[in-house]
């Protein structure tokens, strides 16, 4: 109840004027203590595309230098990725608003695909945004994966994501990290079609994800889901608000 009535408050907030011009609001994905974003439309050409805008205005001062990271991380990754199919374009970028245009699609926790299909398509995504230089890395997030209407697979939220100029050995690190979030939910919802390669995958995380997990995950989840109330969560059931 409490978590509900502190995202009703964000939303209420006082609203900085719509910007930039021609977006038109249709309504609210989420609202956390970084950004408010937005479901809606965007104006280019004289027609009206659907996008997602979002806002780091609504950032309280005491996040706001982590909200803006997050920001120009965002629309640096999605430059990267622009054209890709499977992923998103980025229509407008400024200091603090960014608009993408929106995948539409159901969160994977909701659609829950069977279909082995899904996964090799899945797979070659990946492939596809690696050779971009761009590594996701938040794929661990069920909501942040789409089924999309004819159930090919889309990834969402950059927001964490990092753009490499080289395969170094870090960014191959954070490829691999990539592939083994998504075998994981392969593991839930396709177990059987799961390659003995991609077990040995599953069962042999990098030093880098076991350092993570014993060390610094404890400290982001009390700091982002207790003390900030970050839910993280813009592809997730309330997707359709």
């Amino acid at each position: 109840m409490a978590e509900n009535t502190n995202r009703s408050a964000l939303l209420e907030r006082g609203s900085p004027p719509d910007f930039p011009a021609g977006w038109q609001r249709l309504g609210y994905l989420k609202a956390d203590l970084f950004s408010r974003v937005e479901r809606g439309t965007y104006q280019m050409d004289g027609v009206a595309v659907p996008a997602v805008r979002r806002d780091t205005r609504y950032a309280r001062w005491w996040t706001l230098p982590i909200a803006l990271s997050l920001h120009w991380r965002e629309a640096r990754a999605l430059r990267a990725v622009s054209g890709l199919a499977g992923t998103t374009d980025l229509l407008y970028h400024d200091r603090f608003v960014l608009v993408r245009r929106w995948i539409e699609g159901r969160p994977l926790q909701e659609a829950q695909p069977r279909d082995p299909a899904y996964y090799r398509e899945a797979l070659f995504l990946l492939m596809r945004l690696h050779r971009r230089g761009v590594a996701h890395n938040d794929l661990a997030k069920q909501p942040n994966w789409l089924v999309t209407p004819d159930n090919h697979p889309a990834v969402t939220d950059f927001q964490l994501a990092t753009v490499h100029r080289r395969r170094t050995r870090w960014f191959r690190t954070l490829a691999r990290e990539d592939l083994r979030h998504m075998l994981k939910h392969k593991r839930r919802y396709c177990a059987e079609h799961l390659s003995a390669r991609q077990r040995r995958i599953l069962a042999t995380p990098t030093l880098a994800s076991r350092i993570w997990m014993r060390t610094w995950k404890p400290a982001y989840r009390l700091v982002t889901r207790r003390l900030l109330r970050w839910q993280d969560r813009e592809g997730a059931g309330d997707r359709h608000w």
